[in-house]
């Protein structure tokens, strides 16, 4: 799986949010301004060569589609940066969390918890 740039991800999120969408719903559903048509489509189009959509044509029309989950995904990045900023250890990016207070005692408790279930 490769990365995503910032504008495919914002795309892939439209994607996984709304599902099976044309290029023209996608921008309906973009803020103002709203890219020019030709630029989501070809960003949708790398998405496709990259393999995180696919297509259903309708004669001129594609509708897209999703191929790669959010949580796949989401999966993928996580392992990416614990690889890249936190030397491959989940300890050193739990660690990281605890001392600049982005995760409290209570929401570590909740995962030890989960943990404990999941086992």
């Amino acid at each position: 799986m490769q990365k995503l740039t910032k504008a495919e991800e914002e795309i892939m999120q439209l994607f996984w949010d709304k599902g099976p969408s044309l290029v023209s719903a996608l921008i309906d559903e973009m803020p103002d301004p709203k890219p020019p048509h030709s630029s989501v489509s070809s960003i949708v189009r790398i998405l496709e060569k990259k393999g995180f959509v696919t297509h259903k044509a309708y004669g001129k029309t594609y509708e897209y589609y999703p191929v790669i989950s959010k949580k796949e995904y989401s999966k993928f990045s996580l392992s990416k940066l614990i690889s890249n900023y936190f030397e491959g250890s989940v300890n050193e990016l739990v660690s990281f969390l605890v001392k600049e207070n982005d995760i409290t005692l209570r929401e570590l408790e909740r995962i030890k918890q989960e943990l404990a279930d999941k086992k």
